[in-house]
């Protein structure tokens, strides 16, 4: 992976933060986008001061303009795309479908789905015209197959997500580009921490108490798991799910 470069959305914390640190050790050229421009630029100096190479581009990955603009950069600071992590997300708000309010409905579709399309389609069309294949791994959840009361915003972008997967994969594995999914279970994260202030400590640990590993996962576990689905040991791999989640989904 030495000199390849690694386009990474929601690079600002959390699985993505992990992510970029986890790809420059390997030796690659790394592209940090997000919205929180300071948290990007700490994050390329703690890369950089240990001998990395990494830029940054502040992104809202549901604007079309602002999507492009990541690609152009990457290409015009980098001059290729290897690997395209597509991990931005949010969680939104939860709530009874009855009460829930459309905008924040809209949101996270918004940034969620129509965000990881949007960047699937603009880092196509960039290794296309390089003709170096590569790979993209999009980042879903659990969620993209469990649902839960409250989460019908959140749960439907990533069940998406699922679709989107596999539909690209079809089209791009001819030109030798892999796209697969990562979908993570419980990993400590400031989405994470997060959810516990809505749902409560005690409701989110019955829900750790049914991973097979009686554990929440780390960021860097996910962000491993990444990077085996880029390098050339997953050659045969696409259109694949990988559930990184302690065996969370795996039994009733």
């Amino acid at each position: 992976m030495k000199d390849k470069v690694a386009l990474i959305t929601g690079a600002s914390s959390g699985i993505g933060w992990s992510t970029a640190k986890a790809f420059a050790a390997k030796g690659s050229k790394v592209v940090l986008a997000a919205r929180r421009e300071e948290e990007l630029a700490s994050l390329a100096l703690e890369i950089q001061n240990d001998g990395g190479e990494a830029t940054f581009i502040k992104t809202d990955v549901s604007s079309r303009q602002d999507v492009q603009n990541m690609v152009d950069h990457t290409i015009q600071t980098y001059g290729r795309l290897d690997y395209a992590i597509n991990n931005a997300g949010i969680e939104g708000q939860f709530a009874p479908i009855v009460d829930f309010p459309d905008e924040q409905w809209e949101k996270v579709i918004d940034i969620n789905l129509k965000g990881t399309f949007l960047c699937m389609k603009y880092q196509a069309k960039a290794m296309l015209q390089a003709g170096n294949g590569g790979a993209m791994v999009n980042v879903g959840s659990v969620n993209s197959f469990l649902g839960f009361a409250g989460g019908s915003a959140y749960a439907t972008s990533k069940h998406g997500m699922i679709g989107l997967t596999s539909s690209v994969s079809a089209e791009l594995a001819p030109q030798g580009i892999r796209v697969n999914i990562v979908c993570p279970g419980f990993i400590v994260t400031p989405m994470h921490h997060r959810v516990r202030e809505v749902a409560g400590d005690e409701r989110i640990e019955e829900f750790i108490e049914k991973v097979h590993q009686q554990r929440a996962g780390k960021p860097e576990e996910i962000a491993s798991t990444i990077v085996f689905l880029c390098s050339d040991g997953a050659s045969y791999i696409t259109g694949a799910t990988l559930t990184p989640d302690g065996g969370f989904t795996t039994t009733i």
